[in-house]
């Protein structure tokens, strides 16, 4: 028996007050759920946990990454002393020592406290190339939608009658020193159905933002337009882009009052540097294979020549990772069997050689390279390997300048990568983290969406509460993910969904016939997509798991569309209000799939009352129809926090000791 089906022929969606965010009724029964929560989590295991968390995440020992901007490196730094965090800076010569003399150009917890504002830091535009001149986005509690002021770099102060746009969800570029390109929130019909901007404008300082001059203008289903200024020297271009979905878009050069719009797929990836465009795809175009990255000269592209050249192609266990320019060269990391490879790319000849100085065996991408000189950094980590910053040029070889501490004593832990079987017979790589020959609680990780990859990295917070204490930790590389290319991904949208779920729950299985756990001893953990895929886990494969987390989590699959940015995410999902698409969504959306007759693992689910990205709605309502059909569930709801789930350092040790308690609570007795 299902007991909160909610199509077209069902009876109403029983719990839709819950998606009043802020009413007082929805909050009243957050708080009723919230305590309940931390009276069975809390207690002195779990202060140990969060003061272990806070320890890791507030070390002045941890990396401090940097990026240049002219002289300067620039780095964002969250402490103990300073929870909202420092915008500084300092040089090279200085970076390179063990104490680094920084220079702070904001203080955002002295700004919080004389605006009296829960301020999040969300970036800093600085104009290129003199960096006199900088777009401050700050976030109330750490939304998506912000605050922007401008600064002035020289004063160190904010602009007195300056740039100032309200909250909103803003896309913004410097034109020149007085003029801005905006995309904010303009007024009735100025924003698309995903809540993001429909409009760019041109606003010239001193002018009000009413007067700004339209430039461009999509349509209400579109996701997003944008447009971005390349001000490099002798370079200068404006680009407008028109998502028309969340993976396709027309991209225009602006020439002075005329549109010239590239003739390359929409659902590609292009990217503009001096000289060169390049075209990464996501499907086969004109004969070059899904996944490749394609080079053309940019004016002879534009001009209607598509004299094309092949940077990289990939094949069945090779994708491109992660790419940047500096002035001369490019920088590729691929994966191979998701192992990273470093290469240098000569643009022209269009030669690639390996890049000197690279550890092997290690997770390594791209942390920063110039793009005006010829410098990069990058960093390279294991699960069980800290976090080295390497430094160095294009012509490498690179070395390490900085290295993290470890966190956690990993004396025993070894670290292998298995293949696991899926229902349609792709083999599934996941990698296990753990002693050997033990057989015990184990945690598995997922995503399986939007071509993200997730690649093995050093996590001090998962070391010390999970790893240290006994545990084994599983990440699987689950298609809908990107590890194998694009294919990876697109096999999984829309019909293809269930593909994701499948391969998930086949790595689950081959933990447990592998003797690396047990079914209640193994847990899951996710969030955002990875939250969907924790409810279709709990709705279709409660057997397979002992507990589940589940946090900012998309669950209500028929209304995630009507939902905040939902709407820019069917091109991944489908559109539930066409049949023939909420036939397939139907069959795995958790909210409506809850049967009262199935035992299912207790499930922690978590979200925030900030989060303008996914709705916590899907998490209470969710709740609330689990409580209905009598399943065990706890629930927390922080109040600040955004997407990510926490504002602060502190908030995110919080966040962290209220999962591991738990995940010791229920599979780790």
């Amino acid at each position: 028996m299902n007991v909160c089906v909610t199509s077209a022929d069902s009876p109403a969606d029983p719990y839709l007050w819950l998606e009043d965010v802020t009413g007082d009724a929805a909050l009243d029964w957050v708080r009723s759920h919230n305590e309940p929560t931390l009276a069975q989590l809390g207690g002195d295991e779990f202060e140990a946990m969060r003061a272990e968390a806070l320890e890791v995440l507030d070390t002045d020992a941890r990396i401090p990454y940097v990026r240049r901007r002219g002289e300067y490196l620039y780095n964002f730094w969250r402490d103990e002393t300073n929870p909202r965090g420092l915008w500084r800076r300092t040089t090279l010569e200085s970076y390179r020592t063990e104490q680094p003399d920084w220079d702070v150009v904001i203080d955002v917890d002295e700004l919080a406290r004389a605006d009296d504002t829960n301020w999040v830091w969300a970036g800093a535009d600085v104009i290129e190339p003199d960096h006199s001149l900088a777009l401050i986005s700050l976030s109330r509690g750490g939304a998506d939608a912000v605050v922007v002021r401008e600064f002035d770099m020289r004063t160190r102060a904010f602009v007195s009658g300056g740039f100032e746009l309200p909250e909103a969800k803003t896309q913004i570029s410097w034109e020149d020193e007085d003029t801005l390109l905006v995309g904010t929130d303009f007024g009735e019909g100025s924003l698309t159905d995903s809540g993001y901007a429909r409009l760019v404008k041109r606003w010239r300082r001193g002018t009000p933002l009413a007067d700004a001059a339209q430039v461009y203008a999509g349509e209400r289903t579109d996701v997003i337009v944008a447009a971005s200024v390349d001000r490099t020297p002798g370079y200068q271009r404006t680009l407008i882009s028109r998502a028309v979905d969340f993976f396709n878009d027309e991209i225009y050069e602006l020439r002075g009052e005329q549109l010239v719009r590239f003739d390359a797929p929409t659902d590609a990836s292009l990217s503009v540097h001096r000289d060169w465009l390049l075209i990464e795809l996501r499907t086969d175009w004109d004969n070059y294979r899904a996944g490749s990255l394609l080079a053309a000269d940019y004016d002879e592209f534009v001009s209607g020549t598509k004299n094309l050249t092949v940077v990289f192609e990939p094949d069945e266990r090779t994708s491109l990772h992660q790419y940047s320019w500096t002035r001369d060269k490019l920088v590729l990391v691929t994966l191979a069997d998701v192992a990273s490879h470093v290469q240098i790319v000569t643009p022209g000849t269009w030669t690639a050689v390996d890049l000197a100085g690279v550890p092997p065996n290690t997770n390594t991408v791209i942390a920063g390279a110039d793009s005006d000189g010829d410098e990069i950094f990058l960093d390279s980590s294991g699960f069980l390997t800290p976090s080295q910053l390497l430094h160095g040029t294009a012509d490498g070889p690179v070395r390490p300048i900085k290295a993290a501490p470890g966190f956690f004593d990993t004396t025993g832990l070894q670290v292998s990568q298995h293949f696991a079987t899926s229902a349609d017979g792709t083999s599934i790589p996941y990698f296990v983290v753990g002693r050997p020959g033990a057989t015990g609680p184990t945690l598995l990780g997922g995503y399986g969406g939007f071509e993200v990859s997730r690649t093995p990295g050093y996590d001090g917070v998962l070391g010390r509460l999970w790893l240290a204490r006994g545990g084994t930790y599983a990440l699987a590389n689950i298609r809908g993910g990107g590890e194998y290319g694009p294919g990876w991904h697109t096999q999984a949208m829309r019909e293809g969904r269930h593909l994701v779920d499948e391969d998930f729950a086949a790595v689950a299985g081959d933990l447990v016939a592998r003797g690396i756990t047990t079914v209640d001893r193994l847990g899951a953990q996710g969030g955002s997509n990875g939250g969907l895929l924790m409810g279709i886990m709990l709705t279709r494969y409660p057997d397979r798991f002992g507990a589940l987390v589940c946090s900012v989590p998309l669950l209500d699959m028929k209304r995630f569309h009507l939902l905040l940015a939902g709407a820019s995410w069917m091109a991944e999902y489908g559109n539930p209000d066409d049949p023939e698409d909420w036939e397939f969504i139907s069959k795995y959306s958790p909210y409506q799939n809850i049967s009262a007759d199935r035992t299912y693992p207790p499930i922690l689910i978590t979200t925030s009352t900030r989060d303008d990205r996914v709705h916590p709605g899907h998490a209470r309502k969710m709740t609330a129809a689990l409580e209905e059909a009598r399943h065990p569930v706890s629930y927390y709801e922080n109040i600040d926090g955004g997407h990510g789930g926490a504002a602060d350092n502190s908030q995110a040790a919080f966040r962290s000791a209220l999962i591991y308690r738990y995940l010791w609570q229920t599979i780790g007795r």
